[in-house]
């Protein structure tokens, strides 16, 4: 007898409270965007207010982090940086899987449409993602919403691969042939059988995307054509410390730890969702 939906879930859950790691990065995850939602709580500071007498101080118990060249609190920019860096990493992971899961579903049901839908996808993917990151942004221009806007064009291939790979296997399970022999209607069997029944992958996918965005718009703001300054971005953090490495360290280790321990944090959730979900692409 199949155990029911509920039965199920409590056995996930089970198992993912079993899984240290998953739970660790999971943890992490929720300090890091209580962090984020209560930044204006967490620091007395304002994060672009320029401080001439503060210049390269080394940190302290006022400024944990120290200051930067501009006598800014680097605490404060690191802490609404990552708050700017999981806002966009969270869009472009909702709005790559919103769109990627549309063409995958219909490239993955209509062999007519397969072939035209791939192929753009595949010259998408042809090109290193930052690479084309950049050329997106060199005609649409700099700024958040433009960096979002390309990163959602690199990952959006990604997804609609993953999508579509398990439509096609979906889509000859009984159950679907079985409502197609009653008379359901084609959009119906996509919405109510092949779709969620493909969601599995898609949501491991997902938290990748989302590491993968975070790095990558860091990446951008850094060379410039991301987040411009004075707006507190993780990237443009780093990229404005680093001619202060020899006299202050401090301004590239605090933004660049927040990097690391952002993606560690989503990478081992992801491993242990995708563990969960999809035992089958475990390695």
């Amino acid at each position: 007898m199949r155990e029911p939906r509920d039965g199920q879930l409590r056995t996930q859950l089970r198992r993912l409270r079993r899984n240290r790691l998953c739970m660790a990065g999971i943890l992490i995850l929720v300090l890091l965007v209580l962090v984020g939602l209560l930044a204006g709580f967490l620091t007395p500071y304002d994060p672009v207010k320029i401080g001439p007498l503060l210049m390269l101080k080394q940190p302290t118990a006022a400024h944990p982090f120290g200051t930067d060249h501009f006598g800014r609190d680097v605490y404060t920019r690191v802490i609404y940086g990552t708050r700017i860096s999981l806002r966009i990493g969270t869009t472009v992971a909702l709005a790559a899987g919103l769109f990627g899961a549309c063409l995958g579903l219909i490239s993955g049901y209509s062999p007519r449409l397969d072939g035209p839908i791939m192929r753009v996808m595949d010259v998408l993917m042809a090109f290193p993602a930052i690479l084309l990151a950049i050329a997106v942004m060199a005609i649409l221009g700099t700024g958040e919403v433009n960096a979002v806007i390309a990163l959602i064009i690199v990952y959006t291939p990604i997804c609609a691969r993953i999508v579509r790979s398990s439509a096609l296997t979906v889509k000859m399970r009984e159950y679907v042939e079985a409502a197609r022999a009653l008379g359901a209607y084609e959009p119906r069997i996509v919405v109510r059988h092949i779709f969620p029944n493909s969601l599995s992958p898609l949501i491991v996918q997902l938290v990748f995307v989302f590491a993968y965005a975070i790095v990558a718009e860091a990446a951008l703001s850094f060379i410039g054509v991301g987040t411009p300054p004075p707006t507190p971005s993780l990237g443009n953090i780093l990229s404005e410390g680093r001619n202060y490495m020899a006299v202050a360290p401090w301004t590239t280790i605090a933004p660049g730890l927040a990097i690391s321990v952002t993606v560690l944090a989503l990478n081992l959730a992801g491993d242990g969702l995708r563990d969960l979900l999809d035992p089958k692409m475990k390695i």
